[in-house]
């Protein structure tokens, strides 16, 4: 798991950078770096619209006495782009706005509950110390 986060956070700013270096040289530096700007607010300000609509509806399930689990996977994958928006690069900044369009995202949604059901699997098992009582199971 550790050398899987040391390759994520090496290789991903490297490749990130050499991106931003050959975009830089086609276009500009100028304009390369008014689009990661521009790519960051956007993102931000989308994020945070998002986020505020999240907030209403699960505040909504709550006050129909529905637990939100849904809206609150949503949330995660709200923050997460917005995150990866934040990050200065074309990679991060296509990872973060995939993440923030909803139909895009209900598939995240449905990758990250199976995650988290094959990670968080709950088990029950009984043991008993009362070999011939009939109350301990």
């Amino acid at each position: 798991m550790f050398l899987k986060f040391l390759l994520i956070f090496t290789a991903v700013p490297f490749v990130e950078f050499m991106i931003l270096i050959e975009v830089g040289k086609r276009i500009g530096v100028l304009p390369t770096l008014a689009m990661v700007v521009a790519t960051g607010v956007a993102g931000a300000a989308l994020a945070r619209w998002q986020g505020f609509s999240l907030i209403n509806r699960i505040q909504k399930e709550l006050q129909e006495g529905r637990m939100p689990a849904e809206s609150l996977l949503d949330g995660v994958l709200i923050l997460v782009g917005a995150l990866l928006l934040l990050t200065p690069g074309f990679l991060t900044d296509a990872a973060g706005f995939s993440l923030l369009i909803p139909p895009l995202r209900s598939g995240y949604r449905q990758a990250l509950r199976n995650f988290l059901r094959k990670r968080f699997q709950i088990r029950q098992e009984y043991y008993s110390i009362y070999e011939d009582d009939p109350r301990f199971p």
